[in-house]
């Protein structure tokens, strides 16, 4: 997080992306109780100061425009914790932006 702190989500997900080239199997490992619990309360282990909903939406999408997204696994998302489905709509949110659908793309219900 200090990194992000620092530089900013752009600049830190260039560098860890930096050598994903075409030979590249990217996997990614979405820990959800990465994000900060004020936008994803249902985790299992909530920390303060994680990165925000838009942090979170660019990693995602700078994932997916790498276009070698090949396996995803998603931990710590309960359900049990979770305040009407805040975190899990989240997630949902989130992995279709690491898939790459845009947010710009999204149609809510009213």
């Amino acid at each position: 997080m200090r990194s992000i702190d620092e530089l900013g989500m752009r600049a830190v997900m260039q560098q860890a992306l930096k050598d994903v080239d075409a030979n590249t199997h990217l996997h990614v490992s979405f820990d959800v109780d990465f994000l900060d619990p004020d936008i994803a309360p249902g985790v299992g282990t909530a920390v303060r100061g994680g990165p925000t909903y838009r942090e979170a939406q660019l990693c995602m999408e700078m994932i997916a425009d790498t276009g070698q997204l090949a396996s995803m696994d998603i931990m710590e998302l309960n359900p049990a914790l979770d305040v009407r489905n805040r975190t899990a709509e989240l997630v949902v949110d989130l992995v279709e932006s690491c898939l790459g659908k845009s947010t710009l793309m999204r149609v809510r219900a009213a």
